[in-house]
């Protein structure tokens, strides 16, 4: 039974005395009193150790020193004091200072001690958790560590769903043992989320069959990758897969993994970049790339071609005019419309290539003779002739070829090719229209060229060139009304060279800029030795013309030679115009602004004529020779005479007709109305100092 009866003083005593031996002892906690304001009243050993203070250090001391700085600003200390005595009870855990500095985790506990319901002081355990603390901590951390680590699985797995059911390659995962499908992202008979493709259209079993059948001819490999063409409702499909043997840390998991690619965009656009490099982007023939393969494919046959194959290479005549007048586009139609009309005429295996503007090459396989070869050039030179349907233009033109056979000597796709070149060079320079049969003295003229550029290249310093001068008559034929300046070569080897030799090559090296502008130079001074009645008359080269600088070589010849600029004429051709473009009109009126007089010649060979008439007001208009020599025989040529004189008269402009050379053509001409003749009838070109009467030595205003 327990005993109830009250304690006595004494009892008392020996308990509280009971109690704080007790509570002093106490390691394993930091027990102290405090009174109503904070100050310490007691301490013991478990306080000590936990923070370092022995009591007669902090006894008296108010307990905020245990406290961060901040804590103690935010006044922490006592809030825990207002509350224990609020709730009868204050927990708390946090960070509490040690004498030495140090911190450490502390579980707190604040209990309010009341007398008679009056507060006397708080009750203050305090127990270092710093260990415990770091383990919760790391328990958090790994608490947290797995959740996150479970949602980027989650995630990630939901990230690889979305793009294998997505993306238009077919994942197949294959149990290899029993031949299951164990994930198929597109198949006809589930739904089809992801874009839709040709491989789309393919059943899974099918497919899966073809591709095992493919690798059934592989050696067994970790990796293999096929290629597969397959026929489908929707078209012809190209396949790339690419088999994976799956594996767990290095062990075989007995699955396989199929990875499957529609290719077919890709198959085609590869298929297109091989035409184009291939072929010509205008008229899809093959290019010089392909002509230059098949060629040599013919090249390597056992007997390398000799005898039998041929090569053709021929362009067009006067195409740059019908290009530059008419336009790009017209020149662009009227080669896919040649090219068209070539092929009609190709049925033996042949190729015809387009290699460079409106140069066509072709490549013959069978041809045993020189002759067949000849005969088919002749073929194609025909159907070339017949005219041309240009949208609103009708064009009449032809091909120059030169032909060539694989022999002994020229067996490879490079000499078949110059030899074929110098071949066509040859018709060319005979006069368009023609075909040559390359033979070996056509090299030595190409060396002789070559040589001739070369001596050309110093004839002006050498002073081998020099000018004659032929007599431009009224149409009375008595009266010399000036001269034109023609340009010769006095060769120290070869003897007087044709200008028909030199100037070509003059104009193809690029010499004639140099050699053009001495020739101005030089005729305006011997001319502003003659009377003032007597004009001086000068070709310009296309090379000359198509330079702004031409301007500055007139105004330069005209300072210093005095000559006064009404008496210089500029001879320009319809092919130097080229086309009536801004520039060239611009040219033309700053030459015109000179006070030179400006001459169109050759009039009637060109394609613009009329409207080079309109863009700009000619002082003389000269009738090409071909139209003088045939005007007696030809009602036609006849026509053109009249016209054009003509048209000179309703434009206030000069008429000379070139190439007179019998009394009829200068009756005719008379009787149409003809201003001006030139020709050998009337006087041939010669030396200023031998023609009667003209040297002249005249003071000038020569600077």
């Amino acid at each position: 039974m327990a005993d109830t009866r009250p304690y006595t003083g004494a009892e008392l005593t020996n308990s509280n005395a009971l109690y704080r031996q007790l509570v002093q002892k106490i390691t394993d906690y930091a027990i102290y009193m405090l009174d109503p304001m904070g100050v310490i009243l007691s301490w013991n050993e478990g306080a000590q150790a936990f923070k370092g203070y022995r009591s007669d250090e902090i006894v008296g001391q108010h307990f905020s020193r245990f406290y961060t700085p901040e804590e103690r600003e935010a006044q922490l200390p006592m809030k825990g004091l207002s509350a224990a005595r609020q709730h009868g009870r204050h927990e708390a855990e946090g960070w509490r200072l040690r004498k030495d500095g140090s911190a450490f985790w502390a579980s707190v506990v604040i209990d309010p001690i009341l007398e008679q319901g009056q507060l006397i002081g708080f009750a203050k355990i305090t127990r270092d958790i710093t260990q415990k603390r770091a383990q919760q901590q790391e328990i958090l951390k790994a608490r947290d560590a797995a959740e996150r680590q479970s949602r980027e699985l989650s995630g990630l797995y939901a990230f690889l769903h979305t793009v294998i059911h997505n993306i238009p390659t077919r994942v197949l995962v294959e149990d290899k043992a029993d031949g299951r499908i164990l994930l198929c992202n597109h198949d006809l008979q589930t739904h089809q989320t992801g874009p839709r493709t040709l491989l789309a259209h393919l059943a899974t079993d099918a497919l899966l069959m073809r591709i095992k059948s493919e690798l059934s001819h592989f050696s067994e490999a970790p990796s293999r990758e096929i290629r597969l063409k397959l026929e489908t409702p929707e078209g012809t499909c190209h396949l790339k897969c690419l088999t994976l043997e799956i594996t767990d840390n290095g062990e075989a998991t007995g699955q396989r993994l199929y990875l499957i690619d529609d290719v077919t965009k890709e198959h085609t656009a590869q298929a297109t970049i091989r035409h184009m490099a291939h072929h010509d982007a205008l008229t899809n023939l093959p290019n010089r790339l392909l002509f230059g393969e098949r060629t040599q494919a013919l090249l390597k046959a056992p007997d390398g071609g000799i005898g039998r194959v041929g090569m053709l290479l021929l362009d067009m005549d006067n195409f740059k005019t019908i290009n530059d007048v008419l336009g790009h586009h017209v020149g662009d139609e009227l080669l896919c419309q040649l090219a068209a009309r070539l092929r009609q005429h190709l049925h033996h295996g042949e190729t015809l290539a387009r290699i460079g503007g409106d140069e066509f090459a072709l490549l013959v396989p069978e041809v045993h003779s020189d002759i067949a070869l000849s005969d088919l050039a002749y073929t194609l030179a025909t159907s070339a002739r017949a005219p041309f349907q240009l949208s609103e233009h009708r064009v009449q033109t032809g091909i120059s070829l030169g032909g060539v056979r694989v022999s002994q000597e020229i067996d490879s796709f490079e000499q078949l090719m110059r030899c074929a070149d110098l071949a066509l060079y040859e018709s060319k320079r005979q006069g368009k229209g023609r075909y040559t049969t390359f033979r070996p003295e056509l090299a030595q003229l190409a060396r002789e060229r070559l040589d001739l550029e070369n001596d050309l290249r110093s004839a002006l310093a050498q002073k081998e060139l020099f000018l004659l001068y032929q007599p431009i008559y009224d149409i009375s034929g008595t009266h010399p009304t000036g001269f034109e300046a023609l340009m010769r070569w006095r060769h120290p080897v070869r003897g007087v060279v044709s200008p028909l030799e030199f100037i070509p090559i003059a104009e193809n090296s690029g010499v004639i800029l140099e050699i053009g502008a001495w020739a101005l130079v030089e005729a305006c001074h011997e001319a502003s030795r003659w009377p003032s009645d007597q004009r001086i008359s000068v070709n310009l080269s296309p090379a000359q013309f198509g330079r702004q600088a031409l301007v500055d070589e007139v105004a330069h010849a005209l300072e210093v030679t005095g000559l006064l600029p009404a008496r210089l004429e500029l001879e320009i051709t319809e092919s130097t115009l080229l086309d009536a473009s801004q520039r060239n009109i611009d040219i033309l009126h700053q030459l015109k602004r000179l006070g030179v007089r400006i001459v169109l010649d050759d009039f009637g060979t060109g394609y613009s004529s009329l409207h080079y008439l309109r863009a700009f007001p000619f002082d003389r208009l000269k009738i090409d020779q071909s139209f003088v020599r045939e005007m007696c025989d030809s009602r036609e040529a006849l026509a053109i005479v009249r016209a054009v004189t003509s048209m000179g008269k309703s434009l206030d402009m000069e008429v000379t007709a070139e190439g007179v050379e019998h009394p009829e053509q200068m009756a005719l001409l008379r009787n149409e109305g003809c201003s001006h003749l030139q020709g050998f009838l009337l006087g041939r070109p010669g030396c200023a100092q031998d023609i009667p009467g003209l040297t002249v030595i005249k003071p000038t205003a020569q600077t």
